[in-house]
């Protein structure tokens, strides 16, 4: 707002001939571009509803000097369902291909656990867990992980237990203990002046090192495969089968 790039993104709209102006409020006339109906952008009172700072978001991912986007990829709760229209109006009055520039996700609702019971939530009653919660419960990189790693078609649980212990049970620390030895392993290595160079690669000729060479050869595709769906629960999923296979 204070930049002044919601208004230079409503101005873009407006030059496209999608903004009007009724009731005192300024209006999106979305429904030229599929959505079931037309939205306020600006109030009758002069604020800003809501849906403005969406247009601006996506017009500045998309127009940036630094690196403009060429997809912007959205995840929105399944609460949000709704909103699917609206967005992809906004997208294609910009005249991008909506589904191509713009892609949105619906993630479920994630759940939280704790002593083994679901820690319970209302916005009504204000008890809520929020993020900055969740990362002083269980550390920035064990919250991270435990969003990524599940499907996001599928509920999150997410157990504070769990997540808080060093047991090979919990998929973050197995996950960090297997990257852990393996950085000691170089070390070692490089303090015994060991090299790449001259590596006998027939050495590694048992069936644990098969495993794990096996497991190796999987990552360019998993990557891949993990970009191309939007599933990044997939290379959760091959850190942990690889750390299986390390340990």
């Amino acid at each position: 707002y204070q930049d002044g790039e919601v208004a230079k993104a409503i101005e873009e709209l407006r030059s496209r001939g999608d903004i009007y102006e009724k009731d005192g409020a300024t209006w999106f006339e979305s429904t030229k571009h599929g959505d079931d109906k037309d939205r306020v952008i600006i109030k009758s009172n002069g604020e800003f509803a809501y849906f403005a700072a969406d247009i601006a978001y996506y017009w500045n991912k998309r127009h940036r000097e630094a690196d403009p986007a060429d997809v912007a990829i959205y995840m929105l709760g399944a609460d949000h369902h709704g909103y699917i229209g609206r967005m992809m109006a906004m997208c294609a009055a910009f005249g991008d291909e909506p589904g191509v520039n713009m892609q949105i996700l619906i993630g479920q609702m994630v759940n939280v656990m704790k002593d083994g019971k679901a820690v319970r939530m209302s916005k009504r009653a204000g008890n809520v867990v929020t993020i900055d919660d969740l990362t002083e419960a269980i550390g920035v990189d064990a919250a991270r992980y435990s969003l990524a790693r599940t499907d996001y078609n599928s509920p999150v649980d997410i157990d504070l237990n769990l997540l808080a212990s060093h047991s090979n049970e919990n998929p973050v620390y197995y996950v960090q203990y297997a990257h852990a030895r393996s950085c000691n392993v170089d070390r070692n290595a490089q303090a015994a002046g060991v090299t790449y160079e001259g590596a006998d690669a027939s050495l590694l000729d048992t069936e644990a090192d098969g495993e794990v060479l096996a497991a190796l050869a999987q990552w360019p595709a998993t990557l891949t495969l993990a970009g191309d769906q939007r599933a990044p629960h997939r290379v959760a999923h091959y850190l942990e089968d690889l750390a299986a296979a390390y340990h």
